[in-house]
């Protein structure tokens, strides 16, 4: 498990890296975005993945990697913005967008430690293709739900949904790493 949670940790440092950078180049210009908007953006990148899974090449320098980071940063974002729904402002300081990233983060990894525990490393076996099918599935669960404006009779919300596509992703990632590095 610790194994896990140090390339976890990594894995995280990466996106959060680039989410900082992103956010010196744009500042919060997403907060101009809906919920679902972001959804679609995260359908786009998954989308993206599983054409160049089943296809076997790709057209666009974007590697696959790059995706996942993608995902893994839309879906916190999609955290921060549901977080901030009331607040009206359009600029978020670094400083506050950056705890929120790492609070957000906090809760999605204790997620993974909770589950990792009771499933054990299983996902370490799996295919990364079923990865991308389980993210498609989670991203088609929240537009579901976003259509039913968030009336749930018996299911998970969708900060669950966006908890468990960032696992995936970075099942993914550890996994992508460790199969170059073989």
């Amino acid at each position: 498990m610790e194994r896990s949670l140090t390339q976890y940790d990594a894995v995280i440092e990466r996106c959060k890296k680039l989410f900082l950078s992103k956010n010196k180049d744009y500042g919060t210009a997403w907060r101009v975005l809906r919920l679902s908007s972001l959804t679609d953006q995260i359908y786009i990148k998954a989308s993206r993945i599983r054409n160049i899974e089943e296809q076997g090449s790709h057209k666009v320098d974007d590697k696959i990697e790059d995706e996942y980071v993608g995902i893994i940063n839309y879906c916190l974002l999609a955290l921060i913005q549901s977080c901030l729904s009331e607040d009206k402002r359009q600029e978020i300081p670094t400083k506050e967008l950056s705890e929120l990233y790492d609070q957000f983060v906090a809760e999605t990894r204790a997620l993974f430690e909770r589950k990792n525990h009771d499933y054990g490393e299983i996902w370490r076996d799996m295919r990364i293709s079923s990865y991308t099918d389980l993210i498609l599935m989670k991203i088609l669960r929240i537009k579901q739900i976003e259509d039913n404006n968030g009336l749930l009779l018996a299911s998970e919300g969708v900060d669950a949904n966006y908890m468990d596509i960032i696992n995936y992703c970075v099942f993914g990632l550890i996994r992508m790493e460790e199969l170059t590095s073989l």
